[in-house]
């Protein structure tokens, strides 16, 4: 059975309502019903002692293409509950829909906890910005600094603008020329396997205000994320904007290691066949001497892991695991110079 509004609302002391607009809702998200939760199952699915001619009528004419108004929701949290257009709802998950146009009405939890707290910080965030999109954090004062940072840009628009730039117009901006583009990048260089228990949101916040207002202090990954990301939020949002989303750089550095492989009597050709198939293994040589086997291998790091947990990982999973390798030697080179061909 579906979860009822009106217990949910009590249990949450959420009364205080925000009118969120017009937006898209993921299905999945939508777990109860205002008045009609008796009628559907907790997958929203139409129960036997309900007829079913509206929703065959509904779902023909989604079939067919046909605008549907959008559904009323009201929101507790990061859950919807349908106020109108439960059997549209129905119709959408039966044709295997992923969202729904609605419009949506925020009822705002008053008890004390402490998800509470953080979760009316973030309603205070929605209500000043407009966004019609969802920046989850997970620390208390962080949608602060978000909002500085918006407060920023729009002090920088208008010097380039003839006319005022609202909050809504500035927040619009900077989620898309500035929040977006960072987290993609993130989320590109797998930053967040890193950090269980976070989100991009987190990770944004606190790499950006780093990077942007305290001048990379306590940012400290081994590599300078100013390589990747420029000083400052306004030269960052010049940047991306000349770039695809496909063409932003990645949060991970290359790294060149030489390994050095003794292996068994009669084994170094199939070997020096075997690394050579491997895509990290850019050169190997077959050499006379203390060693057998020398090989030039480029790995690429996020800026969490360090270079020797990388390159450790790799002999030991790929290199070391080829019969016939006895033992290996890595070194990394510390000053470099290169002659082009």
């Amino acid at each position: 059975m579906l979860k009822s509004f009106k217990e949910v609302q009590k249990n949450e002391a959420a009364y205080e309502t925000r009118d969120r607009g017009i937006r898209s809702v993921a299905l999945v998200k939508i777990v109860g019903s205002v008045g009609r939760y008796h009628d559907f199952d907790e997958r929203f699915r139409i129960r036997s002692h309900v007829p079913v001619e509206r929703l065959e009528k509904i779902k023909n004419r989604m079939r067919s293409g046909k605008m549907l108004p959008p559904v009323k929701l009201y929101q507790v949290k990061n859950e919807y509950y349908a106020l109108d257009g439960n059997h549209r709802i129905a119709a959408a998950n039966e044709l295997g829909y992923d969202e729904i146009q609605a419009q949506v009405t925020e009822f705002i939890p008053s008890k004390g906890s402490l998800e509470n707290l953080l979760y009316r910080e973030k309603a205070k965030f929605d209500d000043i910005t407009q966004l019609p999109y969802t920046i989850e954090l997970t620390d208390f004062g962080q949608y602060e600094l978000l909002l500085e940072q918006i407060y920023r840009l729009r002090k920088y628009l208008a010097g380039k603008s003839e006319g005022p730039i609202t909050i809504p117009n500035a927040a619009k901006d900077w989620y898309t020329t500035v929040y977006r583009p960072l987290v993609a990048i993130i989320k590109k260089g797998g930053l967040i396997e890193h950090f269980p228990g976070r989100t991009l949101a987190d990770l944004y916040t606190f790499i950006s205000v780093h990077q942007w207002e305290r001048n990379d202090e306590g940012l400290r990954y081994g590599i300078g994320i100013s390589q990747l990301v420029p000083k400052t939020m306004e030269a960052f949002r010049t940047k991306m904007a000349k770039l695809k989303e496909t063409e932003y750089p990645e949060m991970l550095r290359e790294i060149t290691a030489f390994v050095l492989i003794n292996v068994a009597a009669k084994k170094e050709v199939r070997l020096v066949d075997k690394l050579f198939k491997l895509d990290e293994v850019k050169e190997v040589h077959s050499v006379h001497g203390n060693v057998d086997v020398i090989a030039k291998v480029v790995l690429k790091r996020d800026l969490v892991s360090s270079d020797a947990e990388t390159i450790g990982d790799f002999v030991h999973n790929k290199i070391r695991q080829i019969s016939g390798v006895l033992s290996s030697q890595t070194l990394i080179p510390g000053y470099s110079k290169q002659k082009n061909n």
